[in-house]
């Protein structure tokens, strides 16, 4: 089975582009969002933005509803 790309359906903030990407490299998507704004304002503003918003057109939305595979639920210790 081939990893796939998404946007993600369930750690989402805008559009779901920065959850889909952390989800895809198993990584935290905050740490996936902060690392992408400083990149935007490293790079002037308009390449990060004209990217997020092509990412934003371009992937497709995933089909996820189950939480992360580390969520162990409201009540765990």
């Amino acid at each position: 089975m081939t990893k796939r790309l998404y946007k993600s359906q369930t750690n989402k903030t805008i559009s779901g582009v920065c959850g889909g990407i952390g989800e895809y490299f198993n990584a935290d998507p905050s740490l996936i969002r902060i690392l992408w704004v400083l990149a935007t304002l490293f790079t002037g503003g308009m390449p990060g933005i004209i990217a997020y918003i092509a990412c934003a057109i371009i992937l497709p939305e995933g089909t996820n509803t189950a939480p992360p595979s580390d969520y162990h639920g409201p009540h765990s210790n």
